[in-house]
Formats: structure tokens, sequence, C-alpha cells
């Protein structure tokens, strides 16, 4: 025994348990939070951030560099005004999508976004609904989680069943419109009914989660208090719902850059065709899936076959162009953020 009431051993006491018996676990949490924020870790992450953006553009080049390039014959003009019609999408669709979390939850917009730019190169590799786990990964990425991965599975089922509610007008008018076979107009038909089933799941879901022998499990309870209301699910309808307006804007525009008319007709097929081959839940990478079924219908729909797979095509280069740069711009902000002054960790008060 030491003078202190240690217990010696070969000549070293150990050391006393500290009082409480949780301050050591605690204390050593503590410090690794404060390595974890440090300057060399942030610069490590950083170049792993940047490694990965072009590990992603990399896979883009590769993919088109095997495929012709129907923008370099396109009206410049027309394919910018495209682009940012598609940007404005992309932004729209962000801000719907969190509106879909809880308010103590919710990621950032510029991380939704970034999530759905990224998802959209990976998914020219990637089999179909991979790039859910993409959009997952990069927005525990982007920034500090306060949202768990069930949370953000949760999210993305809302937000998929939304899409096809927003989805269901559009494809309802393509049906209507003039001069479509039987089979087009049945499958506009089909897809509009499936939006509109969605649209009515996501309005009974909230009374369906308040009952009572739903909270009789662990799930249930769990899903009543994350389950979104009328109000924000409206909010985040009318968000997706412009972003398919702006995505159908792009798409007549690209339609005329490219010499085959500004039909909105042929973009509302498209852009319907594209997503159903887009939701299915098993099929080779999802960018071929959507540009395989816009192209059918365009075909289906008298568009020759050079003309239809030029289209598919660029829409997706398009695409992918915006996304990779909302993807890469927010890599760089959030790098920067990172590396600014204003941001390094605080110093560890003694305990």
């Amino acid at each position: 025994m030491g003078s202190d009431g240690g217990v010696v051993l070969i000549g070293h006491p150990l050391p006393r348990p500290l009082a409480g018996g949780v301050r050591a676990p605690r204390f050593a949490l503590t410090r690794l939070a404060c390595h974890a924020r440090s300057r060399p870790v942030r610069v490590a992450c950083t170049a792993g951030s940047a490694i990965l953006a072009l590990a992603l553009a990399a896979v883009a080049v590769r993919y088109f560099a095997e495929t012709s390039w129907p923008l370099f014959r396109a009206h410049p003009g027309l394919v910018v005004a495209a682009g940012v019609l598609s940007l404005l999408g992309y932004v729209f669709k962000a801000y719907g999508w969190r509106q879909l979390f809880a308010t103590n939850e919710r990621p950032d917009t510029l991380a939704l976004a970034a999530a759905n730019g990224g998802a959209s190169i990976t998914a020219l590799a990637l089999p179909g609904r991979f790039d859910d786990v993409v959009r997952i990964a990069i927005i525990r990425r982007f920034q500090r989680p306060r949202a768990s991965v069930s949370t953000l599975c949760l999210s993305l089922g809302m937000l998929g069943l939304i899409d096809s509610a927003a989805l269901a007008p559009f494809a309802l008018t393509g049906a209507l419109l003039p001069s479509h076979s039987l089979g087009v107009r049945l499958g506009l038909l089909l897809l509009a009914a499936v939006g509109f089933a969605a649209a009515a799941l996501v309005l009974g879901l909230p009374r369906l989660t308040r009952g009572r022998h739903f909270h009789r499990f662990r799930f249930g309870r769990w899903l009543s208090s994350r389950t979104t209301s009328l109000q924000p699910a409206s909010a985040a309808w009318a968000l997706v719902s412009a972003s398919w307006l702006a995505r159908t804007g792009g798409l007549v525009v690209l339609l005329g850059a490219l010499g085959v008319g500004f039909s909105l007709t042929l973009a509302l097929l498209y852009l319907c065709a594209s997503s159903a081959a887009a939701a299915l839940p098993i099929g080779p990478g999802g960018t071929a899936m959507q540009a395989g079924g816009g192209a059918a219908v365009l075909v289906a729909s008298g568009v020759g076959i050079p003309e239809a797979v030029g289209v598919a095509v660029a829409v997706q280069l398009v695409g992918i162009l915006v996304g990779g740069s909302i993807f890469l711009g927010a890599a760089a902000w959030r790098a920067g953020r990172r590396l600014t002054p204003q941001h390094r960790a605080a110093p560890v008060l003694a305990s």
C-alpha cells in the first residue's frame, strides 16, 4: 500500500478513479473531439473531400468520353438557359426536401443540394436507388449530423412520395394532350394514378400515426414523432412542383436548342418516362435508366432514333454538369469555412 492509499505495483501506484466513475470516459471523448476539430484533421478532411470530388468528376468524364456530344451542335445561349432552369430545379427540390425534417433536425439547404448534385454524378455507375445511399453519405459528411440515418431514410421515402404526387398533374396533362398513341396515354394515366395515390398516403399518414394502436409499437412511436404534418408537406409539395416546372421549362428550351423544336408535349413525355424508369428498384445505372426511358418514349412519339438518343444524352449531360457544379461549389465553400480562424476549435475547459 502506498502512503496515499493507492496500491503499489512494481514501484508505480495505480491511479485513483475519478469522482463519479464517469469523468474519465467523458474526458477522453472531449479530448478526442478536440483532436477531431484540430487544423491537421480539418486539412485532411478537406483533402479527402477534394479527392472525392475529383473522382466523381473523373467518372463523369470517362462516361461521356465514350459518348457523342450533341451539345456541341446546339445553340449555346439556349443551352445556358436550360442549365439555369435546371439549377433552379435543384434549388427548389432542396428546399422542398428540407421541409420534410423536424425543425431541430433539418440539414442545411446547401448540404441537401450538394447531396442531390453528387448523386446525379454517381448515378452514372451505381444501380438504381443506390443514389439514395450517396445522398445520405454526403449529408452526413457535409455537416455535423443532426438527423440520424433512419431519419434521413424516412425523409427520402417521403420525398419520393411527394415527387410522385407533384409529377401526377404533369402526367395527366401529357395524357390529355393530342397526338398520343393509346399505349402512351395509358402509361401516363397509370403514372398519374400512382402520383395521386402517393398524395393520398402523404395526407393520410399523420392521421394514421396518431392512432392509439399505432403507438403500441416502438417503430410506431418513432414514426409518429417524425411524420410530416399537413403544412410542411404542402410546402414541400409546392416547392417540388416548382422544381418540376423548372425542369420542364429547361427541357423545352433544350429541345429547341437541339433542333427538335420547342415542344411542351415531348418535354412532358420525356420527364414522365425518365422519372418512371428511374423509380424502378432494380436496374443499371440510374442515368442510363432515365436516358433509355426518355429516348424510348421520344421514338414512340415519332422522333428519329439519332435525335432521341441525342436528346437523352444532352439532358443527362446538362443535369450532371449542373449537379456536379453544385456539389463542387458546396465542397469548396465548406472547405473554406472549415479553414477560417473563426471555425477553429475552442479550448477545452478543465472539468
